[in-house]
């Protein structure tokens, strides 16, 4: 963030700001309109393109003393529909503009099917765009949305769209509280409340959409972090904790899959899984279909997955360790039968190879006495 401030700030693009939240009810149109007002008093030509109150009246207060821009009918299957419209917006030229519910899919009939490429179009033409979008939206994460809610995620928004956002900040509340405005008829009218709440806003589906939410922006975070450091500087060591673990083909890298993804969720960070591979090694059927099954259960726990051919595992692991600057290692401890005179094990080369690295080593699981 610091690196943008100083960056120019004459670009042709316009820039975009997207408040991103766990669920809906967090408060993310209503720190939108907030901004917009702060912006407004400063004497920014600012405008609503498209927001949506949900009838929150409190919300819809803060829609007094803006300038909206009026939204585009279109009949579809005999009822007209109320939707943004980019061209009027373009044509007008704000500085600024306001977007809700970047994933939405537009009306059939419309100049473009998605929101997100309205917001594209706004961009190309050099107004920036403040906008909001829920975790579950986004592509990567939608499936595992989709898995803890029960229901598919239909609409989703591609994740360099929001990735290519020049800030995105976090709207949180604790699922207990949002719950709570669930309940006061805050979020949902009383009928659909009692609905969501028993259905899908469950304490522990929101705990689980909250730790999404958290670790997207905190991925997103440390990759600027590490974008910064890299530009000031060579050699210097991590400034995050970003974890990586070994697959390979035996059953018990799992172990260490399963380590290396509780570590990332309790250091809110991306993590990686390597799946290495020898040039010019046949490997058998088995072989390979248990390292792809190894491979896709890592993919499961929330992994970027790493593909390579090195002849020296050390120093392929260590190549990947410095360009991704990871923190922690996770590996199965290696085992040896008799005497291993002159042998230097994984983790001794690799701490060795790459200062200030830690490596979690995972030993063999106790084995029932009599």
């Amino acid at each position: 963030m610091l690196a943008r401030l100083g960056a120019d700030t004459h670009a042709t693009r316009g820039r975009l700001r997207v408040y991103l939240g766990m669920a809906p009810g967090v408060g993310k149109t209503y720190s939108m309109l907030e901004e917009a007002h702060r912006r407004h008093d400063r004497g920014t030509d600012i405008v609503v393109g498209y927001v949506e109150t949900f009838g929150r009246r409190h919300t819809a207060a803060l829609l007094d003393g803006l300038d909206s821009i009026p939204r585009r009918r279109i009949e579809y299957r005999g009822v007209v529909v109320e939707e943004m419209d980019a061209d009027a917006i373009i044509a007008r030229h704000p500085a600024v503009v306001l977007i809700d519910e970047l994933a939405h899919t537009n009306v059939p009939g419309s100049t473009r099917e998605k929101r997100w490429q309205d917001v594209e179009a706004l961009r190309d033409a050099g107004i920036d765009v403040v906008s909001t979008c829920n975790v579950q939206h986004i592509e990567s994460v939608a499936d595992a949305v989709s898995t803890i809610l029960g229901v598919p995620v239909r609409e989703r928004v591609p994740d360099e769209v929001v990735r290519s956002a020049d800030e995105i900040e976090l709207v949180d509340m604790s699922p207990h509280a949002l719950r709570q405005r669930m309940r006061h008829g805050n979020v949902y009218p009383p009928d659909r409340a009692s609905i969501a709440l028993e259905r899908f806003f469950t304490e522990s589906n929101l705990m689980a959409l909250r730790d999404l939410a958290l670790r997207f922006v905190a991925g997103q975070v440390d990759e600027e972090l590490e974008a910064s450091v890299a530009r000031q500087g060579i050699g210097l060591p991590p400034v995050t904790e970003r974890v990586m673990a070994l697959v390979d083909e035996s059953p018990d890298c799992r172990r260490a899959l399963r380590r290396a993804s509780a570590l990332s969720s309790a250091l809110h960070t991306p993590w990686i899984a390597v799946a290495v591979e020898t040039p010019g090694v046949q490997q058998s059927r088995d072989r390979g279909q248990n390292l792809q099954s190894n491979v896709d259960y890592a993919v499961d726990l929330g992994a970027e997955i790493v593909r390579g051919e090195t002849r020296d595992l050390a120093r392929g692991l260590a190549e990947v360790i410095a360009e991704h600057r990871v923190a922690h290692m996770v590996l199965i401890r290696e085992t040896h039968r008799g005497p291993a005179i002159g042998h230097r094990s994984l983790a001794d080369r690799l701490l060795d190879a790459a200062p200030g690295l830690e490596v979690h080593l995972i030993a063999a699981p106790a084995q029932p006495t009599n």
